[in-house]
């Protein structure tokens, strides 16, 4: 999807003021929008803001603007023929993300000065955001960089990885020695990221197959598999650097397909009531568990299994929603 790099999102006349607010890129919009936000979306007024919450609404006003352009993205893409890019990694070091989109939204100074008259310091803000815990090395920054030039050249893209819910570690030093302790990266919310728990799918692990023959003589095998994990979608917009064209990083969580035994719980089996949405957790709770044990082993070879699926049931889901036939697959 080629768009001319000339073209702005220009705006309507007879839009509202609140459209404005959600999509214009002045400092008196943005200042106005990041006031809504942490009155409507946090819930605080500024006397009781912490910095967190000025961080929270400046993001989520930052958001409102890439996904105005993301919106028209997928508009221009569904209506067209053209072949799109599907990058799958088990990492993507994206590093934080507000100071990146307000460069490549061309508001770095606009929002500095919106910021500003409100009494709070944008370096400030910038260090509130936590590191993604989604890669950790040059494997995953690459990958990152991958889908930045794709959105900076205009091409249409697709980043298919994992939503970890912790990263690899941080690092902390007690008594002179240096201390691995937990990646909470998530634990005051990621406002970039976009929850779609209407895109997930099944996916199926161990079992047996079972050997028969079917009408005409053949031999026909089928698979029976041990257990089912479901992979549901969060996604992260992409913006290229002062270009309108938003691709998409697209992270499955993994989920049990039942959550909850209800039976288990109603005769005390309080763990055997949840065993099923723990174990089905573990696949995308840790960014690089720890292979030295065999189960380490299985478990990343369960991530890369689980992944994999997903995106490839999820790039088969959009093939045919754009209109197409699955023998043309290889050509879109």
């Amino acid at each position: 999807m080629k768009k001319s790099r000339n073209s702005t999102s220009s705006r309507s006349p007879k839009r509202s003021v609140q459209e404005d607010i959600r999509t214009a890129l002045t400092p008196g919009a943005v200042k106005r929008a990041i006031m809504d936000n942490l009155y409507l979306i946090q819930g605080r007024v500024p006397r009781t803001a912490t910095r967190n919450d000025w961080y929270m609404a400046l993001a989520y006003t930052v958001r409102d603007r890439i996904l105005h352009r993301w919106m028209q993205t997928i508009e221009s893409y569904m209506g067209s023929k053209d072949k799109s890019v599907s990058y799958l990694s088990a990492e993507f070091l994206i590093g934080p993300q507000l100071g990146s989109n307000l460069i490549s939204l061309g508001i770095y100074d606009e929002v500095q000065q919106a910021v500003a008259q409100l009494g709070q310091n944008l370096d400030d803000l910038l260090d509130q955001e936590e590191e993604p815990g989604l890669g950790n090395g040059g494997l995953g920054r690459l990958a990152a960089c991958f889908l930045d030039s794709l959105a900076a050249l205009e091409i249409l893209g697709v980043g298919y990885g994992i939503r970890y819910e912790f990263g690899i570690f941080d690092q902390e030093i007690r008594d002179g020695w240096q201390v691995e302790t937990t990646d909470k990266w998530l634990r005051l919310g990621n406002p970039w990221e976009v929850p779609r728990p209407e895109i997930n799918f099944v996916v199926n692990f161990g079992g047996h197959t079972e050997h028969s023959l079917d009408c005409e003589g053949g031999h026909k095998v089928l698979w029976i598999p041990e257990r089912a994990v479901r992979g549901v979608a969060c996604d992260i917009p992409v913006p290229g650097y002062k270009v309108n064209t938003v691709n998409l990083l697209r992270l499955w969580k993994a989920e049990a397909t039942e959550s909850f035994d209800f039976q288990a719980f109603n005769i005390g089996d309080y763990y055997g009531a949840v065993e099923n949405k723990v174990s089905s957790e573990n696949i995308t709770k840790v960014l690089y568990p720890n292979d030295e044990p065999i189960q380490g082993k299985l478990l990343r070879l369960e991530q890369q299994y689980f992944f994999v699926s997903c995106s490839l049931q999820d790039m088969i889901r959009v093939h045919l929603r754009r209109g197409n036939e699955l023998k043309d697959f290889h050509e879109r």
